[in-house]
């Protein structure tokens, strides 16, 4: 055997073990992503269960923002009817109340006045009297 023959097979033995070191960790990393690939199926098939159940929540909210539309445009509806019923209370039947409303008050105060100064004019009459004894 010459010296190039056995620096070759150095060379070839450097190469195999270089090889089988390099084999080691990339064994590992396909395992890891053996391991990866895996857990990603898992995560796909777990998570279209929970998809499949927001899509159903996300549809029964929709159905019940539905129903809360109806109220609302109802309640809208009511609001609406009671504020034509008050100026048309107010229209018809708000002025003449107050006018009534006035002129009772007026006749109290007047009665109340009247009858206060015939109260008065007893009482004057009644001193002029004692005066004059």
């Amino acid at each position: 055997m010459s010296a190039g023959q056995i620096a070759a097979l150095v060379a070839a033995g450097a190469f195999v073990l270089l090889v089988l070191i390099a084999a080691v960790p990339l064994l590992k990393l396909g395992r890891t992503l053996d391991e990866a690939t895996v857990a990603i199926r898992k995560a796909h098939e777990g998570s279209a269960p929970l998809l499949d159940d927001a899509q159903t929540t996300l549809r029964q909210v929709n159905t019940q923002l539905e129903r809360v539309d109806g109220i609302t445009a109802g309640a809208r509806t009511v609001s609406t009817n009671v504020s034509v019923l008050t100026s048309l209370f107010t229209a018809t039947l708000g002025g003449p109340l107050v006018r009534a409303a006035a002129l009772s008050y007026g006749l109290s105060k007047a009665v109340k006045a009247r009858r206060a100064g015939k109260d008065a004019g007893a009482h004057a009459r009644g001193r002029r009297r004692r005066g004059r004894r």
